[in-house]
């Protein structure tokens, strides 16, 4: 064996497993947390604690309770104003602090009289014992005796001694029946009597609403469509965050209520004047508006704030809730086709004031100016004023339309002239047409002193472009610009000064006013000045003036966008409250089509008038005597220098010099010559078209041509 070697055992490896898919072993989740009881009670008691529902139970514990409280508090304060002079010292103190002296002596003068009524009641009541043991001395005896005679009746008529006492008897068992029915009762009355006096006190709370803001029901919180009371209107002026006027109602001890006057219905809210405590400024309640808007639980645009007559003394009106956002109706013009216009004594209808009253304008020698934020409603409001005037056949229109997007478009046939561009050309041609409307201005002028000119209405609109013309002329003089060189601002200014007199007129619309683009001089010559909604109180002041908005004129508080179409006006036009320097007009929208109706009946009015203008060639050779007959339209008589003017327009270069010499050599010897009328000179129309259907009948006349070299 010792050359044996013996192997060791060894364990046979077993052999590799077939290749397959590999498994991958997911561990498995930690179990979740357990949240202690206590932890899960708190958020149930949190969640049901700030639960909406029980919000709502709280308040509305909460509320009736502070009812039966409030109620409580009025009821004593009501005893207590019945039984003392409270009254009257709170209005006392309220005239005094006020400043209206008067009042205050008359209140005290009353106070006195309730004292000294007051004392013979006091007097009286020391006397009282002894009057009423006497009254029911004489009284008891007088019932008893009344009774025992009323038994002996009795008793003789019964043959019965008995019924002496019968009477008293049975008054005795009357009194012993309703000792037994208040002792039957009392006892319920006394446990249901307190309940009854809990809910009458309840009552009066509820009624007055007694109770913190935050415990009333939502739609009285909201304050939508709640109406304006003398005391919501105190509580607003008290939060105003003015601390004299807050002292001064506080010290009236009547809530302020000798402030207010009357508040009345006006159109689609109210208007109130408040007199305003010794030592607080009108100014202070103007510059608070928003604050005040929502004191009142309204929006900011649906509260305005006037200056009127009575010295410390603002004007509120304000608006039910939502009813500036409702639109008004449709224009007269549109509803009513019969309607025409008179530019001397007639007034166009604009649209509505906040009253909800017609708001209707006098355009009579009066030049214009509308401004305001872009796409604000300007083009609209100026047009519906030229559609009115448009009624009046007498009325001549030269029109300037810089956007040139076709808003004038439907007036062609009824302009004399329409421009309509927003190019620098366009601009040219109306600074042109106004140097041209100066002219006509001085040629009415010169005029014999008394003679009349029917209306000449110089419209440009988005003026801004003119005035911000880069062009310069030939002559080295700039079209825009508001030097004493600009043309454009120097033709307007000429007819401001002038142009009245002669019914020349400037009406002008324009958009986001600033210094360059709209000159104070020319912003200023306007006799009717209007805005739309514009960014900055100092941009309401260069379109209305320091005067309309230091008198609570506010066009920079409108709405852009959605108080498209409402003005501010400030003007001797319209009908303005005593004591306001403007006021706010919601116009009529008139729409294209229904603007291009209006001129077509305008158009019918003038019965196929030719347009006074007219562009004529040179070389071209006039009939002198019928262009005459042409410009009398309709008119039976012009005077002379009526026809003059109108030949001029006509045909410039071959009537623009004529005098009255030209006029009479042409009409000498045809049967129309000029004659006196009023003492004026005139001419006849039927004369003239007869000597003009004499001449075509014969072939020889030698009526004179006026030829154009």
């Amino acid at each position: 064996m010792s050359g044996t070697v013996v192997p060791l055992h060894k364990t046979p490896t077993p052999p590799d497993p077939a290749p397959g898919p590999t498994l991958t072993v997911v561990p498995e989740p930690a179990p979740a947390p357990v949240v202690p009881l206590w932890v899960r009670s708190r958020r149930a008691i949190q969640h049901a604690v700030t639960h909406e529902h029980t919000k709502d139970a709280g308040r509305l514990a909460v509320r009736h309770t502070l009812y039966v409280v409030g109620g409580t508090r009025i009821v004593t304060r009501r005893a207590w104003d019945g039984r003392t002079g409270a009254r009257y010292e709170r209005m006392l103190r309220a005239a005094e602090a006020a400043g209206n002296y008067e009042v205050a002596a008359e209140w005290e003068e009353r106070l006195q009289r309730f004292r000294e009524a007051r004392h013979r009641r006091r007097m009286d009541l020391l006397k009282s014992p002894v009057d009423v043991a006497k009254g029911l001395a004489v009284g008891t005896g007088a019932g008893i005796g009344a009774l025992v005679g009323l038994g002996v009746v009795l008793a003789i008529a019964n043959e019965d001694v008995t019924d002496t006492l019968t009477p008293l008897m049975a008054v005795i068992e009357f009194i012993r029946l309703l000792v037994t029915i208040v002792s039957v009762v009392w006892g319920p009355a006394l446990k249901v009597g307190p309940l009854l006096a809990l809910l009458a006190l309840w009552g009066v709370g509820r009624k007055q609403q007694a109770a913190p803001n935050w415990v009333l029901p939502a739609t009285i919180r909201n304050g939508d469509g709640e109406p304006i009371t003398p005391s919501i209107v105190v509580k607003a002026l008290r939060d105003l965050g003015v601390p004299a006027l807050r002292n001064a109602i506080k010290e009236m001890g009547d809530a302020g209520a000798a402030m207010l006057g009357p508040i009345r219905i006006a159109g689609c809210g109210i208007e109130v004047d408040v007199t305003l405590p010794s030592g607080v400024s009108t100014v202070e309640v103007q510059q608070r508006r928003r604050k005040l808007a929502e004191n009142l639980t309204r929006h900011e645009h649906e509260v305005f704030i006037t200056i009127p007559e009575a010295a410390r003394t603002v004007r509120l009106w304000v608006a039910d809730s939502g009813a500036l956002d409702e639109p008004i109706g449709p224009s007269p013009m549109v509803t009513d086709e019969s309607l025409t216009a008179d530019y001397a004594k007639g007034r166009a209808p604009w649209g509505q004031d906040l009253r909800g009253d017609a708001a209707t304008l006098s355009l009579y020698q009066r030049h214009l100016l509308i401004t305001g934020l872009s796409n604000q409603g300007k083009t609209v409001a100026l047009r519906s004023l030229a559609l009115w005037l448009a009624l009046d056949r007498s009325v001549e229109f030269w029109m300037g339309d810089l956007k040139g997007v076709g808003d004038w478009a439907m007036f062609d046939g009824r302009a004399a002239r329409l421009i309509q561009g927003p190019t620098d050309e366009h601009v040219i041609e109306v600074t042109e047409m106004v140097e041209d409307a100066v002219e006509e201005m001085n040629r009415r002028i010169q005029a014999p002193p008394g003679t009349t000119f029917p209306l000449l209405v110089v419209i440009v609109d988005e003026a801004q472009m003119a005035f911000m013309c880069p062009a310069i002329g030939d002559d080295k003089r700039p079209y825009g610009g508001s030097k004493a060189t600009s043309r454009y601002f120097m033709a307007v200014r000429k007819i401001h000064n002038q142009g009245r007199a002669v019914n020349v007129l400037m009406w002008q619309g324009t958009q986001d006013p600033t210094d360059q683009n709209l000159p104070k001089l020319v912003r200023e010559g306007a006799h009717t000045r209007a805005s739309l909604a514009l960014g900055t109180e100092s941009q309401a002041r260069m379109a209305l003036g320091d005067k309309a908005v230091d008198g609570g004129a506010a066009p920079n508080l409108l709405r852009p966008g959605l108080d498209r179409g409402t003005l501010v006006v400030a003007s001797d036009g319209i009908a303005i409250p005593a004591g306001q320097a403007s006021i706010t007009v919601r116009t009529h929208y008139i729409d294209d089509d229904a603007a291009t109706a209006i001129i077509e009946r305008a158009k019918a009015l003038r019965n196929g008038a030719i347009p006074t203008l007219h562009s004529v060639d040179r070389g071209e050779k006039r009939d002198a005597l019928a262009d005459i007959a042409d410009v009398f339209g309709d008119a039976p008589r012009l005077l002379t220098q009526e026809v003059l003017r109108r030949l001029a327009s006509l045909s410039k270069e071959a009537y623009g010099e004529w005098s009255f010499g030209d006029l009479t050599r042409v009409l000498e010897g045809t049967g129309a010559e000029p004659y006196k009328s009023d003492g004026r000179m005139a001419v006849a129309a039927d004369r003239v078209r007869r000597a003009l259907a004499n001449r075509l009948e014969d072939d020889g006349s030698d009526v004179p041509l006026t030829t154009i070299d």
